[in-house]
Parts: C-alpha cells; structure tokens; sequence
C-alpha cells in the first residue's frame, strides 16, 4: 500500500507543482480522520461494554439492537447513502467552478426536500411503529415487542438530528473542513454513554423493565451534540440558506440522476438486515445481540484494510482511467486487491482461533451480566463471518475501479444480486445452524458479490490478472490454516496451563498468540517468495535503513 502510495504521489507532482502541498494537508486531514475513528470506535467499544455490563446479552438488549434499524434505515435512504455519492461530488464541483452561490442554490433545494420527506417518514415511523416492529422482529415476545416499540419511537428523534448532521458534513468537507465533522463522530458515540450512565437508573426506578432506554435517549443526546458542534462552524463561515423546492435546477437534476441506483442498492441492503433480524428474532434471547456484537468484530479488519487501501488506491485509478493507461490501471487495481487480501485472510483466521478469548477479554466482566454462554453464542457467529472477511475487504477496491470508470450502476447491480443469494441462504440455513447460518450466508454472499465484480472487470477491461490473484489467494490461505491452527493451539495452552487469569492475562494471551501468528505467516510467505511479503519487508526494509544510517553516523 505505501509503495502505491508514494507511485500515486509521484504521478500526482509531475501533473501539479502544487502536490506536495496539497499532498501534505490531505495527509493531515487522513490523519484526523484517523484519529476520530480510533476514538469514536474506542468510545463505541465501552458503550458496548457498559450495556452487556448491566443488561448482559438478552431480550433487553435484542430490543435496543432491533430498535435501531429503522430509524437507521429512514436516515440511509434520506441523506447517509445519498452525501457520499452524489451531494458531496456535485456541491464541489460549483465551488471548484466559482459558483459558491449556486451551489447554495442546489444545497437549500435538497435540503428542503430532505426536511418534508423527512417529517413525513418520522411521523409515520412513530405512528406505525407497532406494525414496524412487528415485521421486523416477529419472533420477539409480547412484553420485548413492547419495550423494542417504545425504543423504536425515542431512536426515531435521532433520525432529524443525524440528517441535519450528515447534510452539515457534507458542506464542511467540501470546504475542505474535518474538524467538526471528526469531533462530532466522538460527541455521538460520548452522549448515547452518558445518556446510558446517567439516565438508565433513574428510568429503571419509575419505570421497571425499561433501564434501558437511558441508552436511547443517550442516542438522541448524541446525535444533537454531534449536530451542534457542525452547526457552530457552519454559522462562522456563513449561511446561503434559500427557501426553494425548484427541481428542474440542473444541479438538482444531476444529483438526482446520480442518486438512483444509490437508493436502490441501499433500500436493497437494509432489506437484507430486515430479513436477517426477521429471522433471528426467532431463535434463542439474546442471539440479535450476539450477531451484531459479531459483525462489529468482523467489521473491525475491514474498515482498517479494506476500506483504508480502496480510499488511497481510487485517485491513483481513476487518473490511470482518464488517461486510459489501461496496464497500469490493471497493475494498480491488482496490487490494491492482492494487498487487501494478503492481509485480511490471515486475519481473519487469527480472529476465528481467538474469537472466543478475544470475546471473553472485550465483554466478559465478574461483575457484568455478559455471561460465558453469551461468549460462546458470539463466537459462534463470529467464527462463519470471518470466512467473508477478506471479500468484503476487496469490494471496497473493486466497486471503486468502476467508479474510476464511471460506470456505477453494475456494483450496485451486483451487490443486489448477492442481497438476494444472502436471504436465500440465510433462510435455508438459519434452520440447521442458528445465528451461524446467518452469518455463513452473509459471508458467502459477500464472496459471491467479490467473484462477480472481477468477471465483470475482465470482460469489461480485458484480463486484470485474475490467476495470478487466484494463486496468490490460494498461497495465502494455505499458509493462514497453518498460523491459525498453531494460534488456536497457542491459546489453548494458555488457558490450560497458565496459573494466572484475569483481564492482564486474557490481554497477554491474545498479543502473545497475534505475535506468535504475525511472525509464523511472515516467516511461511517470506519461504514460499510471496510477492506480497517481499514488497512488505522491502518497504519496512526502507522505512528502518535511515534510521540506522543516523545512528552509524
């Protein structure tokens, strides 16, 4: 990835002399980001404990996770999916164009059509939340029907806040303005804690059964702070508010042409998390919970490879395709996806040895109601999501070599054929292997999805490499089954012969045994003259040398 990085600068200076400046602030900029993510996930992580700490994994808290989707689901389709492919893009085009104003123009006639639609679908969100919940969650019993109802009502008051959030995002990142935007992430996830800390007792005193909802009232809390903190910036820079609904404005036009096929795959996506809560409402308390503490585990390689490598490598292609230097287009796209999957397989298999100690270390308190059942239940689940891992990792590269090529509508195609094989298995197999089923089904839908965009890549670009990735995936999961075997091995000694237990030492088995597998893959790849790895120890190889250069000198 670094070595790709440094082509992409490179390129990027013979074309502006102004790059390195450029570079340097969108290096600061990544590196905010960064940093906000770390501490919204650190922040999102005690969340997590805090709630099994004193609900445990249970109806209690399958009615908080279930409550969620809906309100998520109004927010996707108005504004999440719809900024991050269409608003920000057109936006800042009219700046780069000098027509601030104009591009106001455009903003204010969104924004008042999300605002009408968005009355419209909290009213009717809160109104019929009993037939919502109904659908969604029909396995639940009468009195967790009633507590997900009520949950559902108070977390649709986030849904305003959160498109006046993302809206507000949009326009300081065209601006080219991260600060508030990575505060306010951290503020969300800071309010949902103090609303739990400080509300869940109180409420649970006048109203027994119903602690919870100190949690989703934090929700709200959240979402407002995180809207505050934008809006002050906003309000400095100035405001070009105008009260239009004027859809034939080009702007308008071109937004909504791009927006279609977004709102299909989305719409089709929080489909596929309907149909799987559908079904899992059916099974054993608590096992909503267990899935999506599984699938926020399972997340965690993705974000951190996946989507990190898809960001850096997308400039790089999409120059490659407006000059049409096809060759190189497919080298870049190549080492993009061959990097993504060298690193995410063998994670994955570490993850799948260690998913019951790294559960046990991150849940599992003496004094918390998250219990080694519920340990047990996770890493079941988790154990089937991490077999997707690496393919989810990849579709964050390859869906963005179409977007280089300016064709969107076959990615989102594509991920809603593999929505349709994901429900399909989803309900064959949730019959013989519960919450496992599930996760299997999303796994092999996400494989199938990664499949069907590269036979798409070489019949629409020609040949990109595919054996090459094919034998370089097949070395790389070989060499994996044997780090994973001796981790699982590593970790089972730990627990049977170590004399000592508590949190430092479920921490110390879990890095030792990440040490144990990091140096036995590398080792194993070095052996075999995987490219990958010689391209890795060539760029620590670099990044060490001058170090010890100075020291000689």
């Amino acid at each position: 990835m670094s070595a790709s990085l440094d082509t992409a600068k490179g390129d990027t200076a013979k074309g502006n002399a102004d790059a390195p400046r450029g570079g340097a602030s969108l290096l600061a900029a990544a590196n905010l980001l960064m940093l906000s993510t770390i501490a919204s996930r650190i922040l999102g992580y005690l969340r997590d404990v805090l709630i099994f700490a004193k609900f445990g994994q249970n109806n209690l808290t399958d009615a908080y996770n279930a409550a969620f989707s809906i309100p998520d689901f109004l927010y996707m389709i108005l504004v999440g999916g719809a900024l991050s492919s269409a608003f920000i893009p057109v936006f800042s085009s009219y700046l780069a164009r000098n027509q601030e104003q104009e591009g106001w123009q455009v903003l204010s006639i969104i924004f008042n059509w999300i605002m009408v639609l968005l009355i419209i679908g909290v009213a009717v969100g809160v109104a019929l939340a009993p037939q919502l919940v109904d659908w969604l969650v029909p396995g639940f019993d009468g009195s967790t029907k009633v507590l997900t109802i009520n949950l559902t009502r108070i977390m649709f008051v986030q849904v305003i806040f959160m498109c006046l959030s993302g809206i507000s995002t949009g326009i300081l990142q065209s601006y080219k303005e991260f600060m508030a935007p990575a505060v306010g992430s951290v503020l969300y996830n800071l309010g949902i804690i103090l609303g739990g800390v400080l509300l869940a007792a109180p409420i649970e005193h006048y109203f027994p059964g119903y602690g919870i909802a100190g949690f989703s009232v934090g929700v709200v809390l959240g979402a407002i702070m995180n809207f505050l903190v934008q809006f002050v910036k906003l309000w400095q820079m100035g405001l070009h508010y105008t009260f239009s609904f004027d859809l034939r404005h080009p702007g308008v036009q071109e937004l909504l042409a791009l927006i279609v096929p977004v709102f299909i795959g989305l719409g089709a996506s929080q489909f596929n998390l309907f149909v799987n809560q559908n079904l899992a409402s059916g099974l054993d308390e608590g096992l909503v919970s267990a899935l999506r503490a599984a699938q926020r585990l399972m997340q965690l390689p993705i974000t951190l490879f996946g989507i990190t490598v898809g960001i850096a490598f997308f400039p790089t292609m999409t120059q490659l395709a407006a000059q049409e230097r096809w060759d190189n287009f497919k080298a870049t796209l190549m080492m993009g996806v061959r990097t993504v999957i060298f690193v995410t397989i063998p994670a994955s298999f570490g993850l799948a040895a260690l998913s019951e100690p790294v559960i046990r270390f991150m849940y599992e308190f003496k004094s918390g109601a998250f219990t080694a059942e519920d340990t047990s239940q996770t890493a079941y689940a988790l154990i089937f999501y991490t077999i997707g891992i690496f393919a989810y990792a990849a579709i964050h590269t390859l869906s963005r070599a179409f977007y280089a090529l300016k064709d969107t509508r076959k990615p989102v195609a594509v991920a809603v054929l593999s929505i349709a094989v994901n429900v399909v298995l989803s309900i064959v197999l949730v019959r013989y292997m519960a919450q496992g089923g599930l996760a299997l089904a999303y796994s092999v839908a996400g494989i199938f999805n990664m499949v069907v965009l590269i036979v798409l890549l070489n019949w629409q670009i020609g040949d990109i490499g595919s054996w090459a990735l094919l034998k370089s995936t097949l070395q790389t999961t070989l060499i994996s089954l044997l780090m994973g075997a001796a981790v699982w091995l590593w970790a089972r000694f730990w627990q049977l012969y170590v004399p000592f237990s508590g949190k430092l030492a479920q921490l110390a088995e879990i890095l030792t045994a990440m040490g144990l597998g990091m140096g036995l893959f590398m080792a194993l790849a070095c052996l075999w003259k995987m490219p990958e790895a010689e391209q890795l120890m060539n760029i620590l190889r670099r990044k060490f040398r001058p170090r010890r250069e100075t020291e000689e000198r």
